[in-house]
């Protein structure tokens, strides 16, 4: 409903806390889950007063209930237990507070407790929080580690101690916080933010001794386990010991079963390094030394070849062989020029026997008839071919004359 209000109208406080408490007073009563603090029970009064705080925020609200609903679990119920309280909201108007009438308050059991972290541990997954791809590599040599854990705890020195006798140089910045009970969770987020703003730190490690479950609970809040998964800088997780495995192992980069395990694995021995250096060193030089070893009997193999040792050989080799050629070609075209010769000399005395010319040197004559131009005609092979009186032209060996037929 609103209300008309101005500056120059304005509500009385007690009109104004009136209302709240009416519009409060309509409500209905709810479960309410939380972690108790300032627990108050004062001898001989009839209603205990206490504090219902977020686990996972700084939020609380102030809760009251008669003795006897308190006394029903105060056997099972201390500060720092989680509840779930079945309460009314009520306005206390003198102060202008708020605060729960509890009609009935159960403990949270350790089952419970379980149960529920195994729901949510299936839904972070579910989202890809825990996926191996996610998982961000450490540096070799953090020059800077940023260190949440408890002020002078066991976890603190073994994780200092220990990191220091592995790489005496490794620096810290260290954020102390409170790792367990209700300011655990937003201090450790707060830590853990403060430390991924900082460019110089080079990897985070959370770490914790051990405990029981609800002791462990801080470090398996949604909160938390979402802030290391948006961090840009590796986290490592070091909570509790080996059994114990808060939703936070799976979501950070690293999981180290102890502080010191987690000093281990963070920061190299610097003795085992200069150990491996020098077997590095020295299996090089062994490889080095192998190869040229190797690389020189190559050497002296090619210098003990007969080509190596007298390289004009080879020019002299191809000298006697081209030389032999040369005669081989030499003698071969001689063979052809004498055979040529020889034809040339037989196919010579066969024309000059088979010639004309040949023919007239033995006796023979040759008888063609004139031509007008006084040359040699056709030549007379048959006495039928001349008439009587008719000249002829003799041809013989020494020349050619006139002749007459007479028939």
């Amino acid at each position: 409903m609103g209300l008309n209000t101005s500056a120059d109208a304005p509500l009385p406080v007690g009109e104004v806390s009136r209302l709240i408490g009416g519009w409060i007073d309509r409500l209905g009563a709810i479960w309410v889950e939380g972690q108790i603090t300032q627990l108050s029970r004062r001898p001989g009064a009839g209603v205990v007063f206490m504090t219902l705080r977020d686990p996972s925020h700084d939020i609380s609200v102030s809760v009251t209930c008669y003795r006897q609903v308190f006394d029903a679990i105060a056997d099972v119920v201390s500060e720092g237990a989680r509840v779930v309280v079945h309460a009314k909201p009520e306005w206390y108007a003198p102060r202008g507070q708020l605060s729960l009438r509890a009609a009935e308050i159960k403990p949270v059991g350790v089952g419970e407790l379980l149960a529920r972290l195994e729901q949510l541990k299936k839904s972070l997954a579910a989202e890809g929080l825990f996926a191996p791809e996610r998982k961000k590599p450490l540096p070799f040599l953090p020059q800077l580690i940023g260190l949440v854990c408890g002020r002078a705890s066991a976890a603190e020195r073994d994780v200092l101690e220990n990191a220091r006798h592995r790489w005496p140089a490794v620096r810290f910045e260290v954020r102390n916080v409170p790792v367990q009970g209700v300011h655990a969770v937003p201090q450790v987020v707060q830590a853990v933010k403060e430390l991924d703003a900082l460019d110089e730190v080079d990897v985070i490690v959370v770490a914790r001794g051990g405990g029981s479950v609800e002791d462990l609970l801080p470090f398996s809040d949604e909160q938390l386990v979402r802030t290391v998964a948006s961090c840009r800088t590796p986290v490592v997780s070091a909570i509790g010991h080996e059994p114990d495995t808060p939703l936070l192992d799976y979501v950070a980069d690293l999981r180290a079963s102890t502080p010191t395990d987690a000093a281990k694995k963070v920061v190299p021995d610097v003795g085992e390094e200069y150990e491996r250096v020098a077997f590095l060193r020295d299996r090089a030089r062994r490889s080095v030394e192998a190869y040229l070893d190797r690389e020189e009997r190559g050497l002296a193999h090619a210098l003990a070849r007969p080509c190596m040792e007298r390289p004009h050989r080879m020019v002299e080799e191809r000298e006697e062989q081209i030389t032999a050629y040369a005669d081989r070609a030499r003698r071969t075209l001689g063979h052809l020029l004498d055979r040529a010769e020889s034809e040339l000399t037989h196919t010579h005395a066969r024309v000059v026997a088979l010639s004309p010319a040949a023919t007239l040197q033995r006796g023979y004559a040759v008888l063609q008839k004139q031509t007008a131009a006084g040359g040699g005609g056709a030549v007379v092979r048959a006495a039928d071919e001349v008439t009587s009186g008719e000249e002829l032209r003799a041809r013989v060996a020494d020349g050619e004359f006139t002749v007459r037929v007479d028939i």
